[in-house]
């Protein structure tokens, strides 16, 4: 796929032309989908069906980029294209469209770190990166932050269900089920990027790669957990062969969320490409004295608590197709902590993230940017 630059939207995004994918994942068991069958929206069972749902699909957002399949995801766009999103202009609140939540949530982080990028080139992460974003993932749960997220809920057969803000298991780790650490090679880049030249991944790969990891460690899929994969500097990402939207610098996303289905199950996973700080970071404030994963936390909570919120893009976003982290991306409130570094401090660690939406304190002052929840 070679790429070029369209406006979509008011946002810049990298566009390209398809070209013959190459195949990047073991030939599928008999009777099996193929990945990219997989990112196809499966319906569910009749009787998890939602009551109360939208009368009228989501509205449409630059946010939500669908390929070729119908497949979407949710983007966290950069700091230079926040500015040109109506994010920044929607005040909100987040409304319910009758879809699901996830109630509980356990987070599982998988590093994809061959010894080097498709071109050749070395693979690396900063050295204590993957312990941060353990961390992250670990102490998200229970804590200021994620307690915003339990103001909402679900409606399903007559009953409602708030977000409880607990982890669905509870370990020695916190919410944080389980990390893995992959070194197969990368697959062939099948997108052209030219600030990535010869390395850039779509979804369909991402997914081959979360499935087959899925398999090897038995974990399974429910709307009580949640995959991070999280791949080598230097690795560039498009949502598809196509290129309907890249983590192209200045212009792009910085992460996404999205949802598959593994054996009729859906899996909740955020694609978490490393993150360059001059374009996923609204503050100089590195309290780990690690920019590479201080910038990376916050796109964490940020898809994190956009999953919990809106898993499946059916739940809770507002009028004009906006979700609870997108109307406050790289707004980070008031620094109380670590003399001044950091806005948060969980399970003594100290971390500087964005704010979420809060619809409560919204239905006070009409301004519902907070750093912890009611």
């Amino acid at each position: 796929m070679s790429c070029v630059i369209k406006s979509v939207g008011g946002m810049t995004l990298a566009l390209g032309v398809m070209l013959m994918a190459p195949s990047f994942a073991q030939e599928p068991e008999a009777g099996a989908l193929t990945p990219r069958e997989q990112a196809v929206p499966t319906a569910l069972p009749e009787e998890d069906a939602y009551q109360n749902p939208p009368e009228s699909a989501k509205p449409a957002s630059p946010l939500d980029v669908t390929d070729e399949l119908g497949h979407s995801a949710h983007v966290f766009p950069q700091k230079g294209a926040a500015a040109q999103l109506n994010a920044t202009t929607d005040t909100g609140p987040l409304l319910y469209h009758g879809g699901p939540i996830m109630p509980k949530v356990t987070l599982f982080t998988i590093y994809w770190l061959p010894s080097k990028l498709p071109n050749g080139q070395p693979a690396t992460m900063v050295s204590g990166y993957q312990a941060v974003l353990n961390n992250v993932a670990a102490d998200y749960v229970g804590h200021d932050l994620s307690s915003i997220t339990t103001e909402y809920y679900q409606t399903v057969s007559g009953t409602t269900t708030y977000v409880s803000g607990l982890p669905s298991e509870v370990t020695s780790t916190g919410s944080l089920g389980g990390t893995y650490v992959d070194t197969d090679p990368y697959p062939a880049s099948i997108c052209s990027m030219p600030a990535f030249p010869g390395n850039c991944l779509d979804d369909a790969q991402l997914q081959a790669e979360l499935l087959k990891v899925l398999k090897l460690k038995g974990w399974t899929g429910a709307l009580d957990r949640m995959y991070l994969v999280f791949t080598a500097k230097g690795l560039g990402s498009c949502m598809d062969a196509g290129g309907k939207s890249c983590n192209t610098p200045k212009s792009g996303y910085c992460a996404y969320h999205s949802h598959t289905t593994l054996n009729g199950t859906p899996v909740v996973y955020g694609n978490m490409p490393y993150a360059d700080p001059a374009d996923c970071s609204g503050t100089s404030s590195s309290p780990n004295n690690n920019v590479d994963a201080d910038t990376e936390s916050t796109a964490v909570t940020h898809e994190v608590s956009e999953a919990i919120t809106d898993p499946e893009s059916s739940a809770w976003y507002t009028a004009k197709g906006n979700e609870i982290g997108d109307l406050c991306a790289y707004n980070y409130g008031t620094n109380t902590y670590d003399s001044g570094k950091a806005n948060q401090f969980w399970n003594g660690h100290y971390y500087e993230v964005q704010r979420e939406f809060d619809n409560h304190l919204y239905a006070i002052i009409l301004s519902g940017c907070s750093q912890v929840g009611p």
